[in-house]
This record gives structure tokens, sequence and C-alpha cells, in this order.
């Protein structure tokens, strides 16, 4: 007997990744969960450049770093991404960075209950 298997791809969605010192990720993640945002990817990184290298008055800089990246609809960038910028501290200098990524397809499991959702929805906005 063959499996039924198909796959759902998304093509309205982005990535958006920043990058903070080590200390600051639980922050940001703890903003996202605050928002309803279920899952991110958290992985460690290790930071080189002339600051880092030199420190502020010849001290040292920490370099290891965070990186957390989430893949989100389109609508909802700005607002998460304001999120995750200031629970990052961002706006100091030397906290980190973060950029979105244009993604022109994803795949992931998608339970039925939403697709049906989602068809339900665009069959209103086109009626």
């Amino acid at each position: 007997m063959a499996s039924r298997r198909s796959m759902t791809t998304l093509t309205d969605v982005a990535m958006i990744t920043c990058v903070v010192q080590r200390d600051n990720a639980d922050a940001v993640t703890n903003a996202l969960l605050e928002i309803g945002i279920q899952g991110a990817s958290v992985h460690a990184a290790m930071g080189t450049g002339v600051r880092e290298r030199l420190g502020v008055l010849g001290v040292a800089v920490d370099v290891e770093r965070s990186v957390i990246s989430l893949m989100v609809a389109r609508d909802q960038v700005n607002r998460i991404f304001e999120r995750m910028y200031l629970a990052g501290r961002l706006d100091t200098p030397g906290m980190g960075f973060m950029y979105v990524t244009p993604l022109l397809q994803a795949a992931t499991y998608v339970p039925p209950h939403v697709l049906e959702r989602v068809a339900q929805e665009r069959e209103l906005a086109g009626a």
C-alpha cells in the first residue's frame, strides 16, 4: 500500500536573521514567545573584525554571538523585526545586527485544518 505524501510550499514568507551578543539571545527568543512565535532556530557563532580584535580602549571584546533565525509571513515581518530589534538592544552600538531575506519558496508540515482555513479565507476574499 503506497502512502500518500504531499508537499505544501509557502511562497509569501521571509527569513528574519538576528545576530546578537551571546547573552542577549534569551531576551530575543523570550520576546518572540510573548508575541506568539512558537519556534526559532538559535545557533552559536563567532564574530571577527578590527573592533573585536582591538576592543574599545584596548579592552578585549567578546566575539561570541548567537544567531536567531525564523521564517515568518511577509505581512508580519515589520512587527516581528521591530520586536526582535528592541529585545536584542540593537539600538546600542556593538550589540549586533539583523536582516530580512525574502524566500522564494519554503516547505514544512502544515496541519490540514490550517490549510482549510487559508483556502476558506482566500475564497471569501475572492468573492
